[in-house]
């Protein structure tokens, strides 16, 4: 009778303990990193944008926090999503561009919160091609993933899930949300692979924005006088360096069926995703669309037709050239990448929906974000990569009731370099030395401000020459006045801008008399960082 009464005495007391462990798990902060692939902020209306409507980002916004002045440290794919998992730069981490893989062993911000006890997901675009680690479950699109019926590698098996992108990854995230251990605080990445090229919409989306004529960037038509060289020698222009078939979907059904029809599947999905020159571009210009084209089910190619069929009538009658046709491919490449956000915009609401319907919105750190900003037709260019400020500055969001007040907007200096930081602060966690970025907790309990000794400069490396886009590597600093590039490897050019008086960039004042002083005291704060943040790698490759 004892033994059984000092049995039940346990398990009094291990019942009266279970719920105050569960309760003080719940007190530490979800986390949710939602972020999307060349998401701009001139294309959210949060920011100002008059491109387009994006309701449930401009929630997050409302409801938390707008960063103005948040830069990404190399505006590329891959090395941003490793400078955000390690909180270090790219030469660190060993992520200087998208050929480089990633090596999971390192020491990331996931690792440190599963370890601490939180559960972890990692769900969408990975795209650091090693396979992801310090997560409970994952589940990625390989490589850059297809807009419809895409390929998960989940756990290391490849599956095809019927749909589109936006939505499967959208359904997974809340499917996982719904299974997990609720007795625990979780922790989830959720990227998109919208809006990256070749920005194919959504069915229902497909053809919403045909008649709209979208209002042109002042720059649109730049003819980089008073810029070096590499303003000049980049493939970037829509005008020059985007294809027909594959970027403004000007392919007949008709072309498309004969094109599929004389290849086979091999040779079609082998298609490569680099500009060729000379006789066979059209073919290979066809084979990169036919290979996502056939992805689609009868249904969907029926509503691609009907969508595209009055653009490519257009280009076959009107004969449009020089700016006009600049003009008219600008306001296609417009309609098809916003058209990408509706969707975006719609899952990212539903994901909300989800955590507001199962209580734990807030108490759950929402943060949107995108690898780094895009090009919308400033400077007559799409992509990214050059440190100019359409690209360079990324949108970050970030809602948290509990410590950060509604409605507020922050110009303080942010980097993705500090996400990893923040979120391992908030989780109660001791931030590692060797990480590079900083918490913004004290942005947040400062309403925004820039708090007392924070930094005065943001710093930028970009190491992806000779390649895609042929943007030279260059690295460089911004301050909130000024930003001083240097263009190094193959040339030696430096630029300075004025951002106050010349936020286009289109004025470099590095040779005048009046900046000569500002220009020199530039220089040497840039190497201070570079001693900060013990990058000499430029210095191997200078001229």
């Amino acid at each position: 009778m004892r033994i059984i009464n000092f049995l039940l005495a346990i398990i009094v007391i291990v019942g009266c303990q279970s719920p105050k462990k569960s309760e003080d798990a719940k007190q530490r902060p979800n986390i949710l990193f939602i972020m999307t692939d060349d998401h701009t902020t001139q294309a959210m209306s949060c920011y100002g944008s008059e491109l387009i409507e994006t309701p449930n980002l401009d929630r997050i916004a409302n409801e938390g926090m707008r960063f103005d002045n948040c830069y990404v440290t190399n505006a590329i794919c891959a090395p941003s999503r490793a400078v955000i998992m390690t909180g270090k730069f790219s030469h660190v981490n060993g992520v200087t561009d998208n050929a480089k893989v990633f090596n999971g062993m390192q020491q990331t911000y996931p690792k440190i919160l599963q370890k601490a006890g939180y559960q972890t997901a990692m769900i969408g675009k990975w795209h650091l091609g090693s396979s992801p680690t310090g997560f409970d479950y994952w589940s990625v699109l390989p490589g850059q993933g297809n807009y419809y019926q895409p390929e998960f590698i989940e756990m290391g098996d490849t599956i095809t899930v019927d749909g589109y992108v936006t939505d499967v990854i959208t359904d997974k995230a809340i499917k996982w949300l719904k299974d997990r251990n609720d007795q625990q605080p979780f922790a989830m990445v959720y990227q998109h692979k919208a809006p990256h090229r070749n920005w194919m919409p959504a069915p229902r989306h497909l053809g919403v924005f045909e008649d709209k004529v979208f209002p042109k960037p002042e720059t649109l038509f730049d003819d980089y006088q008073g810029r070096g060289s590499a303003a000049r020698e980049q493939e970037m222009e829509i005008g020059q360096h985007m294809w027909d078939a594959w970027d403004f979907k000007l392919a007949s059904k008709e072309e498309l069926d004969k094109f599929g029809a004389n290849n086979t599947l091999a040779a079609i999905t082998d298609a490569k995703h680099h500009d060729v020159a000379g006789a066979n571009k059209r073919e290979d210009d066809l084979k990169k669309l036919y290979r996502v084209y056939s992805r689609m089910t009868k249904q969907q190619q029926e509503l691609w037709h009907k969508a595209y069929a009055k653009r490519i009538a257009k280009f076959k009658e009107d004969h449009l050239s020089d700016k006009e046709l600049l003009a008219w491919k600008y306001q296609l490449y417009m309609r098809d990448y916003m058209a990408c956000l509706l969707s975006l915009d719609e899952n990212v609401g539903r994901l909300l929906k989800h955590l507001e319907e199962s209580g734990e919105l807030d108490n759950t750190i929402v943060v949107y974000t995108s690898d780094q900003g895009f090009f919308l037709g400033e400077h007559g260019w799409f992509d990214k990569r050059i440190m100019y400020e359409e690209c360079y500055r990324m949108p970050l969001l970030v809602r948290y009731p509990k410590a950060i007040k509604a409605g507020t907007q922050s110009s303080a200096l942010a980097m993705n370099l500090d996400f990893a930081p923040t979120f391992l602060d908030y989780a109660g966690l001791d931030v590692p030395k060797d990480m590079q970025g900083v918490s913004l907790r004290p942005v947040f309990e400062n309403e925004g401000l820039a708090p007392k000794s924070w930094r005065e400069a943001t710093y930028y490396h970009y190491y992806e020459y000779p390649s895609w886009h042929s943007v030279k590597r260059h690295y460089g600093m911004r301050t909130n006045r000024y930003k001083l590039i240097h263009f190094y490897n193959d040339v030696d050019e430096w630029e300075l801008y004025d951002m106050e008086k010349d936020p286009q960039e289109l004025s470099n004042v590095i040779y005048q008399e009046e900046y000569k002083a500002i220009a020199q005291k530039l220089k040497e704060q840039l190497k201070q960082l570079q001693a900060q943040y013990k990058d000499d790698t430029a210095e191997a490759n200078e001229m």
